[in-house]
């Protein structure tokens, strides 16, 4: 066994090696560089121990043994998520945002669960047609983890893409915050799956008032506390120090208090990275801003090699193969549906060429609905459910995460961006 610090050591050196390589030859996306270069290594992996299980059976226990050390549900939900939300929230359009903030809203929570009731319905379907073993609850389940876009890889993809102002601001906004009404709906289907009981629609959206307010209460709070100090220091170390307490702290006390730790680090890290702010003159704004790109970026990318290796320790049967085929067309389906309308307003009001299939492909599912799979009791379902949610996963990561920047340029008939 190894320790956490070697674990710890031993990742970064792969992000670097993997880094430098994808810098000088293949010129992907970091993410999905990442995410492909963990997945490749995982499955060669395997596919050495079964070639030669003699000689390799040590060497495959071994990385088995290590990726399965690393609790993904907790690295992901415990400490990442704070950290990634914090960052990715500073370095967004906060005035933008506000201006479109009623299609945000809505996505957040009416696109939410109108993607669920349509992939609940259409999984649970497509299993019984198929002969596998997937219940109706646990069919809703897996579509309240996937429902909601993940903000990770979201605004690692839309970052590059070209948009205008208003879709990145709407896709960066929508992924930031569905995540506290997915988790909360996710609860309650896992309760009413477990048998605690069927949720009840009334008390499930008040659960989520309460999670999504408390949790911006919470955000504002310590955000605005934050902004307070560093107006009053003029040190660099220090602001970073206060910084990072404020992404930790307002993560940790709203948890704590059973309300939202996702919104109050996104609600925590607009107020601190507001343009409007920023105009103030604050001391160090420019270092502070570097700090936290450089935490974005690295936690990102081990996030994602992590998310490949997991091909180690995922419970995988090949029989479902069909339902993983027929899960991608169906979710990205339920997406078109839940942007359709505002889509539509912005292709006629704002004349965005293609606003619909930008809100569609630009919809990604990443590390998120894994660590809220893995959170499951054992079990055939939860075995079930990880491995249809790796398969989508990876599909957005790569094939939607790949091919955006082209999607959104074709649509705006103009050449492609130039990578920063």
């Amino acid at each position: 066994m190894l320790s956490a610090f070697q674990i710890a050591a031993l990742f970064l050196g792969l992000v670097a090696v993997v880094g430098i390589v994808n810098h000088r030859t293949l010129k992907l996306p970091p993410g999905v560089a990442m995410l492909l270069a963990g997945l490749i290594g995982a499955l060669s992996v395997r596919g050495f121990g079964l070639a030669l299980p003699q000689f390799a059976a040590s060497s495959s226990g071994l990385a088995q043994a290590m990726v399965a050390q690393v609790n993904f549900q907790d690295t992901v939900l415990g400490y990442m998520l704070a950290f990634l939300l914090f960052a990715g929230a500073m370095q967004v359009d906060f005035g933008e945002m506000r201006r479109r903030r009623l299609a945000i809203f809505s996505l957040a929570t009416a696109g939410v669960l109108a993607s669920t009731v349509i992939v609940g319905l259409g999984v649970h379907a497509l299993a019984s047609l198929l002969k596998l073993p997937l219940s109706l609850p646990y069919a809703f389940v897996f579509a309240t983890l996937i429902s909601a876009t993940d903000p990770v890889a979201v605004l690692a993809t839309v970052k590059h893409g070209g948009l205008s102002p208003r879709l990145t601001a709407v896709l960066q906004g929508e992924a930031l915050f569905n995540d506290g009404v997915a988790i909360v709906v996710f609860t309650a289907a896992l309760a009413f799956a477990t048998g605690a009981g069927a949720p009840h629609p009334v008390e499930t959206l008040i659960e989520v008032g309460v999670s999504a307010f408390g949790g911006l209460a919470i955000g504002l709070a310590g955000g605005a506390a934050a902004v307070v100090a560093l107006r009053r220091l003029d040190d660099y170390p220090t602001e970073a120090a206060v910084t990072l307490a404020c992404a930790m702290g307002v993560y940790a006390l709203a948890n704590a208090l059973h309300v939202s730790g996702a919104i109050g680090a996104v609600a925590a890290g607009l107020l601190v990275g507001d343009r409007r702010i920023e105009a103030a003159d604050l001391p160090g704004r420019n270092y502070l801003r570097a700090f936290w790109i450089l935490v974005d970026e690295l936690l990102n990318a081990q996030l994602f090699l992590i998310l490949g290796l997991q091909v180690l320790v995922l419970p995988f049967d090949l029989r479902h193969w069909g339902l993983w085929l027929a899960a991608i067309p169906l979710i990205l389906l339920a997406r078109l549906v839940s942007v359709l309308p505002w889509g539509a307003y912005f292709h006629l009001r704002e004349e965005e060429r293609g606003a619909n299939a930008i809100l569609t492909w630009g919809g990604l599912r990443g590390a998120l609905s894994l660590a809220l799979a893995f959170s499951l009791p054992p079990g055939a379902a939860r075995d079930a459910v990880i491995s249809l949610t790796y398969a989508v996963v990876i599909f957005s990561v790569v094939v939607q995460g790949l091919s955006f920047r082209r999607l959104a340029a074709r649509w705006r008939r103009m050449p492609l961006p130039e990578p920063t």
